[in-house]
């Protein structure tokens, strides 16, 4: 069994999302600055992670992503599988026709096995215990994301004020003053 990026960076999400979770919705653009991970990556992740309810997402200004449950009660089992990791060392998909004519390789149960345990400790470690390891090593939690939100980086230019007639009538008068 091989754990992709898929998997490494949902978990990584996960836990910088459950490390500032008191500080309201986080957005995908503050955990893409500060984990390096693509927004748009990220974007998909999150799509399947909303979609296996392990978090919620809230529109507009000051929107961002919450976890949907308590990070107590969410295992990194429960993350990896919901972005279709799968977690299977058999060659057969657990399917027992690792040979292809329905029979099983001499190999079968050991990687059977390894399965089982693999899940068994992932079902173990919730995504609290992780933040809580985070937060013991020492990590900082900034409650105000890097991410400006603004639209443009360029300045607001102020408009240019004439002070000249807007009107023949007005230039005719202004004629007459004079």
């Amino acid at each position: 069994m091989r754990l992709t990026t898929k998997g490494r960076f949902a978990v990584t999400a996960m836990i910088d999302l459950g490390l500032r979770q008191s500080s309201g919705p986080v957005t995908l653009a503050a955990i893409s600055q500060r984990q390096q991970i693509s927004l748009s990556y990220l974007e998909q992740l999150f799509g399947k992670l909303r979609r296996n309810d392990l978090v919620e997402s809230t529109r507009g200004p000051g929107g961002g992503y919450t976890l949907a449950r308590k990070a107590s009660d969410i295992t990194i089992t429960d993350i990896i599988v919901s972005v279709d990791e799968p977690l299977d060392a058999t060659q057969c998909s657990g399917k027992e026709n690792c040979l292809g004519d329905g029979a099983r390789c001499m190999t079968h149960d050991l990687w059977a096995s390894l399965n089982e345990r693999m899940v068994a400790f992932l079902d173990s470690v919730t995504l609290q215990k992780l933040v809580d390891d985070q937060l013991a090593k020492g990590l900082q939690v900034d409650d105000k994301p890097n991410v400006k939100r603004a639209i443009s980086a360029m300045p607001v230019a102020k408009p240019i004020r004439i002070n000249a007639p807007n009107s023949v009538f007005a230039l005719g008068n202004a004629f007459n003053k004079s």
